[in-house]
């Protein structure tokens, strides 16, 4: 059984591992007035935060039912299977649009799959999945590896702003006037799929070791483990992080990433999350 692997364009997977590994995107929209923008192919992060600088913020929105299908149409004439991969479909429909397109097709079984979380996380189910499709690992028993994967995965956040996820409702009012109020930086993360607090704190840098520390009670296991560090337009500062949490935890393999247009409208500039699970 030969299976394709999709995954929605806020994983924001590179385009080149894309490429190695076969992975198919299927993009959201940024929209800034009456210009819709397909991120990852229309535009790029730091196209998107510059225009933020000059434009209002922009709203976003999920693929049209009918780009799956026709997505999943085109695939089913070389495969006889798509693992089909999404964000939390606790904040957004297109985990949802996956599975009603799963019911449009013939020729082809869609396996969609909500990995509960956003970007790069997301994208290492992705990535995972595609290794073992190239590998020729029956689709089920990819699946199977996917779920036990979200037994160990872990993903904290913090933005500069909370008027932003307030705004685009993944987050409440009273929760974001009490924090803005209090100037704290909260970690948040996924509950049941959707985003909330994980604790209040009141500095940027404390934040960051927090997130670090919850990392270092997962690695203190000494197995190994994958971790991304996750920038919005704050890539000098994940840099170093990165180069700070190496030493730090030398079981874990790490990478970085960014926040692009789409999350990148709900979080606001200046973002900073880590995500982790085992290999």
């Amino acid at each position: 059984m030969k299976t394709a692997v999709v995954s929605d364009s806020t994983a924001y997977i590179p385009k080149e591992i894309r490429e190695k590994w076969n992975i198919h995107m299927i993009p959201l929209n940024v929209i800034f007035g009456n210009e819709a923008y397909q991120e990852e192919v229309d535009i790029t992060a730091e196209q998107f935060y510059m225009q933020v600088k000059e434009k209002e913020l922009p709203t976003t929105s999920q693929p049209p039912i009918g780009q799956y299908v026709e997505l999943f149409e085109t695939l089913s004439k070389d495969y006889d299977a798509v693992i089909s991969i999404h964000l939390s479909s606790g904040i957004s429909g297109t985990f949802a649009g996956a599975v009603t397109a799963s019911t449009m097709v013939e020729n082809i079984k869609v396996y969609p799959f909500d990995t509960e979380v956003s970007c790069m996380p997301q994208g290492l189910y992705a990535i995972e999945a595609a290794k073992m499709a190239q590998d020729g690992v029956e689709t089920e028993k990819i699946m199977s590896r996917l779920e036990e994967l979200k037994k160990t995965a872990r993903a904290y956040f913090m933005v500069d702003d909370l008027s932003h996820l307030q705004r685009g409702g993944r987050l409440s009012s009273a929760q974001a006037i009490i924090g803005s109020l209090l100037q704290v930086k909260p970690l948040l993360h996924f509950e049941n799929k959707v985003i909330v607090p994980f604790e209040k704190i009141r500095t940027r840098k404390k934040a960051m070791k927090r997130i670090a520390d919850l990392l270092g009670e997962d690695a203190a296991s000494g197995e190994p483990y994958q971790a991304v560090i996750i920038h919005a337009n704050r890539k000098e500062e994940a840099v170093e992080w990165q180069s700070e949490l190496e030493s730090l935890y030398p079981n874990v393999e790490f990478s970085l990433s960014y926040f692009g247009p789409v999350i990148g409208t709900h979080l606001g500039e200046g973002a900073m999350g880590l995500g982790w699970m085992k290999k």
